[in-house]
Parts: structure tokens; C-alpha cells; sequence
């Protein structure tokens, strides 16, 4: 698949396009070819991971995460804040060859997929995540929410109930309270219909965009 002779060629899925180019933009730096970015799709291009960041996204028991890679020697890794254990274990169990943190350094990252596109399954948790810092970007970072809130906030805009957050996320209902009402008092909204309205007209609408480098399509759609 590749040697360090090269740079790894990676495909990054997600429904929101500002992490995608938050994450294209930190991995570029770290001797890494985003040859593919866009929704949550089968890959089209030859690469050597497909990497699935997680924000907004379905998680958990039922996801089939091969379907990112069918026909294709790709391997899959999950890149989240979420490293809840019951989640990374329902990721390896349907087909994550990786799961890595979003507290991780660029040379952290970029070690752990040569790792696993050398065969390894590698899971690296690092710390759970709920501040503003790291790398990457979210819908909502400038007005001061955590990578938390902003996923929480992603999955109100897509019509969740708070039970339906909780079970995607594997944490308690009054944890996805707190942070919707934290989430609430940053961007100034007291009710759910005002804080949809609000994630819409901010960056929290799912995109359909994908962007293929197109001297490296080998394989075309299903």
C-alpha cells in the first residue's frame, strides 16, 4: 500500500465542511496527501486511509464503517474527541483499523496511521477533550464552544432528542444537558427551536460537497 518513501494518501468523511478543512489544513503539514474530503460516502479514490472524523456523525453499534471502502484496501480510522471506551469498541467492531484522539499531535497522528496501514490496529485515546483548544476546526469554535458542545449542538440541528444524543455519544442525559445549556448561554438562544435556528444559519447545516483529486480516481461509484 505505501512506504515512508511517500506520504500517505488520505480521504477524510465528514458532513461539515469546516472539519474537513480544519483537519485537511493540520494533516497537510504532517507529510500527509488529502487526496479526497467530503460527506459521509464511500471513498472514490485510491488511498491508504480513509480517515472518519466523527463530528455530527452516526456512531456506534450498527455502523458498518467498511461501507467508507468498499472494494478498496483502505483502511479506516476514527478520528474523535469522543473516546468513550463502549464507542472505540463499536468502532473496531465495524471496521476501524484505528481510533485516534483529537488531543493528539500532528506526529502522533501521522504515526499511528503509518501503523496501521502496516497492519497494527492502533487505538489512541489520549485525554477526553472539552476545551476550545486543539487542532482542527467546528462550526461554532469562534464563539467559544468545545468540540462537546458543538457536536451536541450538530445533533440538535438534525432534529435528535436529547436521549437519541446520549445513546449516540455514550454519555449520561445529564451530561448532553449540560452542555446543551452551556451551549445555549454562549450563543445566546433559551429554547431548542431558537438554538436549530441558530445552528442552521451557522455552519451546523450537514454539506453534500465532496472534493476528489481527480489524477487519483482509480475506482469509480457502486
Amino acid at each position: 500500500m505505501t512506504t515512508n518513501s511517500r506520504p500517505l494518501r488520505l480521504a477524510i468523511v465528514d458532513d461539515y465542511a469546516v472539519v474537513v478543512a480544519g483537519v485537511a489544513s493540520f494533516l497537510a503539514a504532517e507529510d500527509i496527501d488529502v487526496v479526497e474530503t467530503g460527506a459521509s460516502q464511500s471513498v472514490l479514490s485510491d488511498v491508504d486511509v480513509v480517515l472518519y472524523d466523527t463530528f455530527g456523525q452516526v456512531q456506534g453499534q450498527g455502523i458498518d464503517l467498511e461501507d467508507f471502502v468498499r472494494d478498496s484496501d483502505a483502511h479506516v480510522v476514527v478520528y474523535s474527541w469522543n473516546v468513550q471506551p463502549e464507542m472505540v469498541t463499536d468502532a473496531v467492531a465495524g471496521g476501524a483499523r484505528g481510533y485516534l484522539s483529537k488531543v493528539l499531535t500532528g506526529p502522533q497522528v501521522v504515526a499511528a496511521l503509518r501503523r496501521v496501514v502496516a497492519g497494527e490496529v492502533v487505538i489512541l485515546t489520549g485525554e477526553d477533550e472539552t476545551s476550545v483548544d486543539g487542532e482542527g476546526d467546528w462550526p461554532g469554535r469562534s464563539l467559544g464552544l468545545s468540540p462537546r458542545e458543538a457536536e451536541v449542538m450538530a445533533l440538535i440541528a438534525q432534529g435528535l432528542s436529547n436521549n437519541d444524543i446520549a445513546a449516540r455519544s455514550y454519555l449520561s442525559i445529564n451530561t448532553i444537558k449540560t452542555y446543551i445549556r452551556t451551549a445555549y448561554s454562549k450563543i445566546g438562544v433559551t429554547s431548542r427551536s431558537q438554538a436549530v435556528i441558530w445552528a442552521l444559519d451557522n455552519g451546523f447545516k450537514p454539506d453534500t460537497l465532496r472534493t476528489i483529486d481527480p489524477t487519483l480516481v482509480l475506482r469509480g461509484p457502486r
